[in-house]
């Protein structure tokens, strides 16, 4: 079988329809290729995805994913399939926190221009904190890409506890000290630095798989691309410095001259089918639960929580849920265990007396690459060896940790270098 449609148009063929895999798909929707999409599971949306519990009879997200609205391109990905109304958040950038040793309940509310007026303002700022601790956070913006935050900011004190370190934490998934100073920098740059009209927080209010993954798949259909789930790729053959051909379970596609392949692939796959690539190895873990039942009225729909094992609080019309990032030393604990600790820090934080409802745990043992500076160092540029191949994925060298913003930049880049 050949690479080329009954249009007679040249194909880009989409290996992985995660978020990197659909971001690019939907930027060549309206190039002069045709699209087949093939991915090797049977349902789309990679990590970024919704599905139904028969535990909890709902549909859950497979993991809570918080966004920022300085999130240009996944913000612009939304926008093009129609779904950037879904991503809900406060009117301002406001992020609640509760402190589970103290009792303490404090807002940080930066100001909408990037001239940060509000950390002269006690009621903006965290409580025992002063201006000056704040600026410190500046020497994160300009730095090598060798450095740790460790090496860069005092990873301890009031401030660090209460918001660099949950803020870091959430943005990198791996301990701040240890992570990359220039990965951090970035993230801050893009938002925090830009004010509060950058770092609004939001959600998707109806599931990921709302926002993301189904309305992208209808708006490809639309578009007349081929999307085929179920349909790992196993091998690719090259000659000349191409790919000539790809090895599925079921056939082999011959690729013809103008063809293109993007594989938007986990870094252990991507490895294996292109032997030699530099990949990051090492990961980190992330867990989440969900707790069938209605939120309380007062509690916002993201909470910050310290001083206990959940980290973040995100209210649902039908269920509550929690994510801890970094999550390593959670993965062998007994599920009934851990659920008890995670529901007695969301009763204190969200004021519930209410027993356990029904639950469920999603843990993540390879959720995102470590954000450190030696597995950054071995995120790998979108080309490759060959001159029609070329890679997508958070993993990839996006200059961004492994985020959802990174995700669909990645797959628009790698779009950009297939379509020419």
């Amino acid at each position: 079988m050949t690479g080329r449609n009954q249009s007679g148009r040249p194909t880009v063929h989409i290996i992985g329809a995660g978020l990197s895999g659909l971001a690019a798909a939907v930027a060549l929707s309206k190039g002069p290729h045709a699209i087949a999409l093939h991915e090797g599971a049977r349902q789309a949306g990679g990590r970024c995805r919704s599905y139904f519990d028969a535990t909890l009879g709902m549909e859950i997200d497979n993991g809570n994913h918080l966004l920022l609205s300085g999130n240009s391109s996944a913000r612009a990905f939304c926008r093009r399939i129609g779904t950037e109304d879904q991503l809900a958040g406060p009117a301002e950038a406001v992020f609640p926190f509760f402190d589970l040793e103290s009792g303490a309940r404090w807002e940080v509310r930066p100001n909408a221009g990037p001239l940060p007026w509000w950390i002269f303002q006690a009621s903006r700022r965290v409580p025992g904190t002063k201006a000056s601790d704040y600026l410190a956070l500046a020497r994160l913006l300009r730095t090598d890409k060798t450095a740790t935050i460790g090496s860069r900011l005092a990873c301890s004190g009031t401030l660090y506890r209460k918001l660099w370190q949950p803020f870091l934490l959430a943005a990198l998934n791996t301990d701040p000290p240890e992570s990359s100073a220039a990965l951090a920098g970035a993230v801050i740059r893009e938002t925090l630095a830009k004010g509060g009209r950058a770092c609004r927080p939001l959600i998707a209010a109806k599931g990921l798989g709302s926002a993301f993954v189904d309305p992208a798949i209808r708006f490809l259909e639309g578009q007349g691309a081929n999307i085929r789930l179920g349909h790992p790729l196993r091998a690719l053959a090259g000659d000349n410095g191409a790919v000539t051909a790809l090895d599925f379970d079921d056939e082999t596609i011959s690729l013809g001259p103008d063809d293109r392949v993007i594989l938007a692939v986990p870094p252990p796959a991507a490895a294996a089918l292109l032997p030699g690539l530099s990949v990051p190895v090492k990961f980190r873990s992330i867990v989440n639960a969900h707790f069938k039942m209605p939120p309380p009225a007062a509690l916002p729909s993201i909470l910050g929580v310290i001083g206990g094992t959940v980290e973040w609080i995100f209210a649902f019309p039908d269920r509550i849920s929690i994510t801890i990032s970094g999550a390593d030393r959670l993965l062998d604990i007994p599920r009934e265990t851990l659920i008890e600790t995670l529901w007695s820090d969301v009763q204190a934080a969200a004021g519930i007396e209410a027993p356990l409802p029904p639950w469920q745990i999603i843990r993540e043992r390879r959720a995102t690459f470590a954000a450190t500076p030696e597995e950054d160092a071995k995120r790998p540029a979108p080309e490759t060896r060959f001159a029609n191949c070329f890679l997508a994925g958070d993993w990839t060298a996006t200059g961004l940790p492994a985020t959802i913003e990174g995700s669909i930049r990645s797959g628009n880049r790698a779009a950009a270098l297939a379509g020419t």
